[in-house]
């Protein structure tokens, strides 16, 4: 058993969604990875026990590199691969872009790519004083209760979210356009630029490409039969060529390849290890 769900009010200004889950789910084959597709956000996670987080540098990697349980995923415009790991209690948070260095308490340019043990930023000891109360929780809507009360206790420390971030956020999200956003602010292309990759974690050119591709995915995962020419015309890609350019870029896979495996969850495709090095979608 799951929930996701929006924030409590204090929170939603920094904080786009949190979830928990309670462990519950069967466990996966040995040889199973997922390919988790990027979202030009930062995670807060939390696993409560089970097998920490472990990635694998690409198909062929053997041993991987095992993480933590406590992770800041950082913003990335590229897939990674995990083990899928017996499931185990856990609850996260999706920062919301320009919000990473208020509740993670690190830049996002700095978070950027990579996965954070979250011990490394909030400390040893306020991380393990926060697992233990969620452990102790009774059930997932009471342990996500716990996760908000500890983000929304970072909040009397914080300061708004940067203006012209703001700004450019609300102006790309409406236009696409970075040299309209970069008028608009009065600064160089340069400092807005500079800016926004520290906030974010992405560059705002970049930003833009990886929002269009994830409401892409959203739509197929609304509408599974629709031509992947059509798609390409409902979210505004030049032509069919345009968007499978930008589809493998950003997931790794053709179009094709993702539509067969099918994944659950648009952002989550499973892959199967196979022993020469290679993989199997699906």
């Amino acid at each position: 058993m799951g929930i996701s769900r929006a924030p409590r009010a204090s929170l939603r200004p920094f904080v786009d969604l949190v979830w928990a889950s309670d462990g519950g789910e069967a466990s996966p084959p040995a040889a199973r990875r997922e390919l988790v597709l990027p979202t030009g956000m930062t995670h807060i996670v939390l696993r409560l026990g089970g097998s920490p987080l472990r990635l694998f540098a690409g198909h062929g990697d053997r041993l991987g590199d095992t993480v933590g349980h406590a992770l800041i995923g950082g913003a990335r415009a590229g897939p990674y691969l995990k083990a899928l790991a017996p499931s185990a209690p856990s609850v996260g948070a999706l920062l919301r872009p320009g919000a990473a260095e208020l509740m993670a308490g690190a830049p996002a340019g700095t978070l950027a790519g990579a996965h954070t043990r979250l011990e490394d930023v909030w400390g040893d000891r306020a991380v393990s004083e926060l697992t233990d109360r969620l452990a102790g929780a009774a059930s997932p809507a009471a342990r996500l209760d716990l996760f908000e009360a500890a983000l929304a206790a970072r909040l009397p420390g914080l300061r708004g979210v940067d203006p012209l971030v703001g700004h450019a956020l609300m102006r790309l999200g409406a236009s696409w356009s970075v040299g309209a956003a970069v008028r608009e602010t009065g600064v160089s292309h340069r400092h807005f630029a500079r800016t926004f990759r520290e906030a974010v974690g992405l560059g705002p050119k970049t930003w833009c490409r990886l929002t269009r591709f994830g409401a892409a995915l959203d739509r197929l995962a609304r509408e599974p039969a629709i031509s992947w020419a059509e798609l390409a015309v409902a979210e505004g890609y030049a032509d069919q060529s345009h968007f499978s350019r930008e589809f493998r870029e950003f997931s790794g896979l053709t179009p094709g390849a993702y539509r067969r495996a099918a994944p659950a969850a648009p952002r989550h495709v499973p892959v199967s290890f196979v022993q020469d090095g290679t993989r199997a979608a699906g």
